[in-house]
């Protein structure tokens, strides 16, 4: 196997994974309303807890012999600003949840799959290829089979959490794209520490009290905790070692992967049904998954692919 192949299979990995880790939010934020927490303390814990996780890990890979690195001040406002992206995401979906149907929420935010090609169409100039437009409309498909959301009347819903909705997609698009296109010269502990840095001070925007209030010492630690772990450590980590080596389209049709992450993390922790149908959007969505994949990696292979001069 080549080279470049494998290392961008691994990478496809990466993303996957990423995205299927955020499959945990939507359980954990349903568990920390029904305990009485409001949205903006759940995305203000979910940010600072998952900002002291990066500084453990930061600490752990200094004594590790990767020592801290000093980056010029537009590297850090950059990888800062995906952290703010990250977090307008948690708090544009949080705030959508709260006014929609899980279903209804769901369906709009995974419009990030067509949303990032329209991204990669416009930074680079060049229409996506006919299998990356494929398997958007697959996973579009099976988005609305494995959410229920067929079932539902969509314009009877409160129309400001339709938006929030619709610009949690834009915005985990942008986060998906970006996080391939900043680099950064230091360990993957650190990046991640600076970019939730970033996240931390966008979630004071609607939880200016977090630090101060005491509510994460009332019960929402343990929330605080597994989102921070799961919504933040592990994609970040994820992205930023997966997005650099693949097309920003595909990045964003790989990290579908978290709403068959995000149902069976509910079938297990909340004991909801699953209808045959959407078990089928799930595999739908997968085979969606597979093939941009299958097309990608083809494309890799010939553009490696030995040139034989007459």
């Amino acid at each position: 196997m080549r080279a470049g192949l494998k290392v961008q299979r691994i990478s496809a990995l990466e993303v996957f994974v990423g995205g299927a880790c955020y499959g945990a939010n939507a359980t954990m934020y349903k568990l920390a309303y029904g305990d009485g927490f409001t949205w903006p303390q759940v995305v203000g814990c979910q940010m600072w807890f998952a900002a002291a996780l990066f500084g453990i890990a930061v600490i752990a890979s200094c004594f590790l012999g990767k020592p801290w690195a000093f980056l010029n001040g537009r590297v850090v406002l950059r990888l800062m600003g995906l952290g703010a992206l990250s977090c307008m995401t948690a708090i544009l979906y949080c705030f959508a949840m709260s006014r929609l149907p899980v279903a209804v929420a769901l369906t709009l935010l995974f419009q990030f799959t067509w949303i990032g090609l329209v991204i990669q169409t416009i930074t680079t100039r060049r229409p996506p290829r006919p299998i990356e437009a494929i398997a958007v409309a697959v996973i579009l498909i099976g988005t609305v089979l494995a959410s229920g959301a067929y079932e539902v009347d969509i314009a009877s819903y409160d129309a400001v959490g339709l938006i929030a909705a619709f610009m949690s997609a834009v915005s985990c698009a942008l986060f998906v794209t970006m996080s391939g296109r900043v680099k950064a010269l230091c360990s993957s502990a650190q990046r991640g520490l600076i970019v939730c840095l970033g996240s931390c001070l966008a979630s004071l925007i609607v939880c200016p009290d977090f630090l101060t209030s005491g509510v994460v010492f009332s019960g929402l630690a343990p929330y605080g905790l597994v989102v921070g772990f799961f919504g933040m450590l592990l994609p970040v980590l994820l992205f930023g070692l997966g997005s650099p080596n693949l097309p920003a389209g595909i990045s964003t049709v790989l990290a579908a992967s978290e709403l068959p992450s995000g149902m069976l993390v509910s079938v297990m922790i909340l004991g909801e049904s699953v209808e045959p149908l959407q078990w089928i959007g799930v595999t739908v969505i997968l085979l969606g998954v597979a093939a941009s994949q299958s097309g990608c990696s083809k494309t890799a292979a010939r553009s490696e692919a030995p040139q034989h001069s007459c």
